[in-house]
């Protein structure tokens, strides 16, 4: 593993150990070249997913796009970051296990608004608007009204 700091290839592991999920494998490094330290996690990854965007232009799945995606969605709601990872784990196993290599984005973000449906009305509509391209104020009242009656009381 190549140092971050100052790019030396030979770095030392210090510890490893699981993370809370056992989802990955989270390691300590020591590089002898500038005494950093830095973490790195490893994870499986059952099968090389490619993203194929409405476009048709192909870019390999990124975990830390979704997981970036979500968090912003997210941002100032009170949901753990711990649950967002696990659901963003959950979401690419279920990626993986498709047997697809080939995901087209649409179906990835569709994922994601199931996802934030069920853990924070605010955060899915926030997703929403960006993901249906809401270019105005009538976009959200029309996106608003297609939610459960208890779930939009008053709106």
């Amino acid at each position: 593993m190549r140092c971050p700091f100052c790019g030396n290839e030979d770095t030392q592991v210090k510890d490893s150990r699981p993370t809370e999920d056992n989802s990955a494998i989270r390691r300590r490094r020591f590089c002898p070249s500038c005494s950093a330290r830095f973490t790195t996690f490893e994870r499986v990854q059952l099968r090389e997913l490619t993203v194929v965007k409405s476009n048709g232009q192909r870019e390999a799945f990124d975990r830390e796009k979704l997981l970036r995606s979500m968090r912003i969605a997210l941002r100032k709601r009170p949901i753990d970051g711990d649950r967002i990872d696990r659901v963003v784990n959950s979401m690419v196993r279920q990626l993986e296990s498709s047997g697809e290599s080939e995901i087209p984005s649409k179906q990835i973000g569709e994922k994601i608004m199931e996802a934030l449906q069920t853990m924070d009305q605010v955060a899915y509509i926030r997703y929403a608007s960006v993901y249906k391209d809401f270019r105005e104020a009538s976009d959200f009242n029309e996106f608003v009204e297609t939610l459960a009656p208890e779930a939009s009381p008053g709106l």
